[in-house]
């Protein structure tokens, strides 16, 4: 029996045919059944209750996973009622708790229980209402959406085409003066331009009227069917008008301003869809930039190439020039420069050699490398990168939330309206009654209202995330903008990472070397920031330790055997943990930012000084947060002295050193209780609580877990300056969305009064609605073309 085909997720083959496929089975049914392969759902979904997503999984352990996440595109949705509808169907599936679905990014977020449904079932589900959906990264969805483009482009040339033609057999009709053109004549030219609309009926206008079918047949409605009866309606006033002037529906035609008003429209949805693909869809174009094979050395040493995902530990690949790195791994042959712009923000590319560690997603610019695999999949940064993007994408904001809401009932209340206007019209003159019942439904169709949020945030987001600043939570821009204080951690946010060892002092009569060697050995059982410090400073090479053990926050501890052959009881930590006094080795204070102590079971043995480095951008980025109008606060964990000096450098004034994750914690409490708007800023490694207790949060530090993180803003790089930027661009942000939601409720405001009375033609309501689409998502575009940046200090 042949093994269930493989998904190939980076691939077109997603839908090739098998050869365990027969001919009754079509390519459809089969790609659904991929979809249930355990080994693929990693590849676009991860346990929900596991700490991160995993390499692959068998079928029982997936099954024993608890619910998974999925994250799948959609096709054919317009609208917020669309993204309603369909999270109505998914959540109608047994098994599915929880289901998402935005819009302006045309993606769906699925929590689903495997033991209870797989993932053939709520796609089908999707495909039930009317949609398509397929898993996110797939490469056959870029294919789509080129498809898509292709085709709408299409549409509206031949609607742009007939419109054209028609305009031309409707000239003579509002030119000429009675007896210029015989009835006859005029009569043609009616029916010339029948002829030419059916093209513009049937084919450009084959999406609406699909979407309008699809709706009534499931009993709801979407913003595509008052525009689709509103074409229906105007086509059949003119076919009653040009088979039967004398009728009860009048001798009007409306075929110049129906073509018109399709070629609006579809010329609007066209550039609104490109437009869609440069703001939205530069956070699709970034999580997609792993490559879908790579070379692999084979036992013989020459190489084959393979798909990434049959890669495992261990192997050594050789990436090309223009190649993706697919995993993150060690460089053990040659030398290149690395476009690392996904990591850090930065476009300048990166030096690699023998020995540095390359990054999946990456990309190599000069030289071919060998690279020696140690992360893969979901276990790679890039991984926790995408999943981070993947969650901004699906996140609604507030403004964006409640539009949805209120999506539908304005909707069944445009048919209301128009029903009434049609109504009131009618005993004056039929076919005028529904040509003002077509203009309502054009124009006071909500595609604006819907877009305004979306739109701005999607756009928001593009542009941060090309600048190295990730977000996790669109709602998080909403907050921001209203930020008047930043709390900044000291040690790895406002300094750099590592510490250096500065100078040291040492007992009387005992070795130097020693001394430092006795603190390197003791250092190298810590991962903390200082121990590290005190392992580059000297080697630990012949010392023996024993029973060695870390008290977290306090020190290390350990037994050595001296020359004397006596075991010795070793601390290494602050005054307080070696039991010394604070002015240990027979002198004052020393002023340097941190000091670490040895001592044996005489008392003290030796004192280090530790230097952190201020970084470099960090005066510029406090600068920056003042010209907003934006105070600046420190939070340390480490003595008052070593945080004060930090922050007289870098002219803070509100310093609070000494300061444990609960306290940090209550004095963010405090600052809010006074009424302020307060963002966070920390490493991650300690500040959970604080991060968390903030109105917003930024994580920085590349050494912070990303898919752990509580921030909603995770700084990728090492610039400080990104901090106060981001807060320029929420607040050009939150402009640009109060500034279409204006637009959108001042058109509606102005138009349908006007439509109601009879003042607005279809084809100008139909202008009005693309155009104010169109400016709406040009109004959002700007936030990705320009980055707000802090004036030279």
């Amino acid at each position: 029996m042949n093994p269930a085909p493989s998904l190939s997720i980076g691939h077109v083959d997603l839908l090739a045919p098998s050869a365990a496929s027969g001919p009754g089975v079509s390519k459809a049914a089969e790609r659904l059944s991929l979809l249930d392969d355990p080994q693929e759902w990693t590849f676009f979904g991860h346990p929900v209750s596991a700490d991160g997503p995993l390499d692959a999984v068998s079928a029982d352990s997936a099954l024993r996973a608890g619910p998974w996440e999925s994250q799948v595109v959609l096709e054919g949705m317009h609208c917020a009622a669309c993204a309603l509808t369909i999270e109505q169907a998914l959540l109608e599936v047994p098994g599915v708790t929880d289901a998402q679905v935005n819009a302006a990014t045309r993606r769906a977020r699925v929590v689903w229980h495997p033991n209870q449904v797989l993932p053939s079932a709520w796609v089908r589900a999707v495909e039930a209402a009317g949609y398509q959906a397929l898993p996110a990264r797939d490469a056959f969805h870029a294919e789509l959406r080129q498809r898509e483009q292709r085709r709408a482009l299409w549409r509206m040339g031949v609607a742009g085409f007939c419109m054209m033609q028609v305009m031309m057999y409707a000239w003579p009709a509002y030119v000429s003066t009675p007896g210029d053109m015989t009835e006859d004549m005029a009569q043609l030219l009616r029916w010339a331009s029948w002829v030419l609309t059916l093209p513009v009926m049937i084919f450009a206008c084959s999406p609406f009227f699909a979407s309008a079918w699809r709706d009534v047949r499931q009993r709801r409605i979407s913003m595509d069917l008052p525009v689709a009866l509103g074409m229906a309606v105007t086509f059949v006033v003119s076919s009653g008008a040009t088979f039967d002037p004398a009728g009860i529906l009048g001798h009007e035609v409306y075929y110049d301003s129906l073509t018109m008003f399709v070629f609006f429209l579809l010329a609007g949805r066209w550039f609104e869809l490109r437009l869609r693909d440069r703001t939205a869809g530069a956070l699709e174009a970034l999580m997609n930039r792993m490559p879908d094979s790579v070379e692999r050395r084979q036992a013989d040493g020459s190489f084959e190439r393979v798909a990434v995902r049959r890669l495992v530990l261990g192997d050594v690949v050789r990436v090309l020039p223009g190649e993706g790195f697919p995993a993150d791994g060690e460089v053990i042959e040659g030398q290149t420069q690395v476009d690392e712009a996904l990591l850090t923000g930065e476009s300048s590319p990166v030096w690699h050699g023998l020995g540095s560690v390359v990054t999946a997603g990456s990309h190599n610019l000069t030289a071919p490398v060998l690279v020696l695999v140690q992360r893969l999949g979901a276990s790679t940064r890039f991984a926790e990168i995408v999943a981070l993007m993947e969650r901004a994408s699906m996140d609604k904001p507030r403004l964006a939330v409640l539009a949805d809401r209120w999506a539908r009932p304005f909707l069944l209340s445009v048919l209301v309206a128009a029903g009434l206007a049609a109504a009131y019209w009618w005993s004056v003159d039929p076919g005028r009654a529904l040509m003002v019942a077509v203009a309502v439904l054009i124009v006071t169709c909500p595609c604006a209202l819907s877009l305004a949020t979306p739109a701005a945030m999607l756009a928001a987001a593009g542009a941060l995330a090309r600048r190295g600043v990730l977000v996790r939570n669109l709602q998080g821009l909403e907050a921001l903008a209203a930020v008047d204080q930043v709390v900044f951690d000291k040690t790895g946010t406002l300094t750099q990472d590592g510490m250096a060892v500065t100078g040291w002092r040492v007992r009387e009569g005992f070795d130097v070397d020693r001394a430092r060697s006795l603190a390197s050995a003791l250092a190298s059982h810590s991962l903390h920031p200082v121990s590290r410090a005190l392992q580059r400073q000297a080697t630990a090479s012949g010392v023996g330790l024993s029973a060695v053990h870390e008290v977290p926050g306090q020190g290390l501890e350990g037994d050595w055997q001296g020359p004397d052959a006596q075991v010795h009881r070793l601390r290494l930590g602050s005054a307080r943990w070696c039991h010394l006094p604070e002015d240990v080795a027979g002198g004052a204070q020393s002023q340097a930012s941190a000091q670490v102590h040895l001592a044996d079971d005489e008392g003290w043995l030796a004192s280090f000084d530790l230097q952190e480095d201020v970084r470099a951008d960090a005066l510029a980025a406090i600068q920056g947060l003042k010209d907003l109008g934006v105070s600046v606060a420190l939070l340390s964990g480490d003595r008052q002295a070593a945080a004060q000096r930090v922050g007289t450098a870098l002219g803070i004034e509100q310093v609070s050193g000494g300061c444990t994750p609960a306290d940090k914690l209550d004095r963010l409490r405090m600052a809010q209780q006074s009424g302020h708007q307060v963002a966070m800023v920390g490493d991650g490694l300690n500040d959970g609580p604080v991060l968390a207790g903030a109105h917003v949060s930024f994580a920085f530090g590349q050494a912070v877990p990303l898919a752990r993180s509580r921030s909603d803003f995770v700084v990728m790089g090492g610039q400080l300056t990104r901090i106060p930027e981001t807060i320029a661009l929420a607040r050009r942000t939150l402009s640009v969305v109060r500034q279409n939601l204006c637009w959108a409720a001042a058109y509606n405001a102005v138009c349908v009064p006007l439509a109601v009375m009879g003042l607005l033609p279809a084809w100008l309501a139909g202008l009005g609605m693309a155009m104010s689409s169109l400016w709406v998502v040009l109004n959002a575009a700007r936030l990705s073309l320009a980055f707000p940046s802090l004036r030279s200090t």
